[in-house]
């Protein structure tokens, strides 16, 4: 379905919003500037995963990230090594691993969520009030739609605003 746009051309909603998304995640991987580890997106996904759902295991993380298991212990290796990923024996199954954030992972995100939030800030601060309200509103929408669509998706990963 096209819309009328603003110079009264029809554009494509899922276009502009996959443009949206690339925007995104430019200033995403702009929070990464001049702090270590970088982080890939999925490894991203991963440790925002594994932080909703603290101790969980590999299977349950590959069914989150729709990956097959050996990319999911591939990516756990990585993450592992950078330390930002502990892996352990589940105390009442031994046939399961547990998945658990090291502090420097905790501390990774909170930093890059923080530079997010200040390179997302720069660019709202540009835009009028009332474009800022039409934007949550699209995107609450968006969120609910979104639930409706990935019901397994980790409630914080589509966050709701106040």
């Amino acid at each position: 379905m096209s819309r009328p746009g603003p110079t009264g051309a029809h554009e494509d909603p899922a276009a502009v919003l996959g443009a949206a998304a690339d925007l995104l995640a430019v200033l995403h991987a702009r929070g990464q500037d001049g702090t270590a580890p970088a982080v890939s997106p999925s490894q991203w996904r991963a440790l925002s995963a594994v932080e909703a759902a603290e101790g969980i295991n590999l299977r349950a993380l590959g069914s989150l990230l729709d990956a097959r298991p050996p990319s999911v212990t591939r990516l756990c290796d990585r993450l592992e090594a950078m330390g930002l990923l502990t892996r352990a024996r589940h105390p009442r199954s031994r046939r399961e691993v547990e998945l658990r954030l090291t502090p420097r992972a905790r501390a990774l995100l909170d930093e890059r969520r923080a530079a997010r939030a200040r390179a997302l800030a720069a660019v709202l601060d540009q835009m009028t009030p009332e474009a800022v309200d039409a934007l949550v509103t699209g995107l609450a929408a968006f969120r609910e739609a979104a639930a409706g669509v990935h019901p397994a998706a980790p409630a914080d990963w589509i966050p709701h605003t106040a």
